[in-house]
């Protein structure tokens, strides 16, 4: 079973979630939470695989909440969490993923799709949907960035030629099988290139490469 802590300050869209899926099999709902630091107790006791995120919250918001919870959790794995959110929350969303997210579910997924991005990201996948990942992390490289929000550029030099190679098209959206198409490599090999890239640029999560693929300008958003 993969045990799912629900997040949101809305009843309804709590309900909703939990009625879902607890009509699914394989998922199990252990926790419903209406703002962030409820979040980090529930996430603490209830133990869940997969935490559905609302960012926008009164008091401690998700973002804050996802830092914490991967901070201070003394699990292995830890948990995975799947941020909930709309298409104008873009930047929201960027520092969901720099925070250590695994990827991010859009409120107005029917049934399918969540079962889908929540089974995705239990099975380790770190993103879901990649071509709207592409679109939020875009949109945010366009705008201008504010100096002290933004994080330390990492150096590609410690990476080999093949690893840059498999960054960009990660940051591209590609997953592991298309971009071992295109590289003309296995899978276990691109799965190998990507960790030691993560080890060197010191990231914890497949959506921190993509937005590190932006900031260092290996991938140019389109205007």
């Amino acid at each position: 079973m993969t045990r799912v802590l629900i997040v949101d300050d809305q009843f309804l869209i709590r309900a909703g979630l939990v009625g879902v899926l607890d009509a699914a099999p394989g998922f199990e709902v252990v926790g419903e939470a209406g703002d962030g630091e409820e979040a980090i107790r529930l996430a603490a006791e209830t133990s869940p695989d997969i935490i559905l995120m609302d960012i926008r919250m009164p008091g401690t918001n998700g973002i804050q909440a996802t830092e914490r919870i991967l901070a201070t959790t003394d699990r292995e794995p830890p948990p995975r969490i799947l941020v909930l959110t709309t298409f104008d929350l873009d930047e929201y969303v960027y520092g969901a993923l720099r925070a250590g997210a695994s990827g991010f579910l859009l409120k107005d997924s029917g049934p399918e799709r969540l079962l889908a991005a929540v089974a995705a990201v239990s099975g380790g996948d770190s993103l879901f949907a990649p071509s709207v990942t592409r679109r939020l992390v875009a949109a945010y490289a366009r705008r201008p960035a504010d100096p002290v929000d933004r994080p330390p550029r990492r150096d590609l030099d410690v990476l080999t030629s093949r690893e840059r190679e498999v960054l960009r098209f990660t940051g591209l959206g590609l997953s592991n099988s298309e971009i071992a198409g295109r590289l003309h490599i296995s899978i276990a090999t691109v799965k190998t290139h990507l960790n030691r890239t993560m080890s060197k640029l010191h990231l914890e999560s497949r959506a921190q490469a993509v937005v590190i693929a932006y900031e260092t300008g290996l991938v140019t958003p389109h205007p």
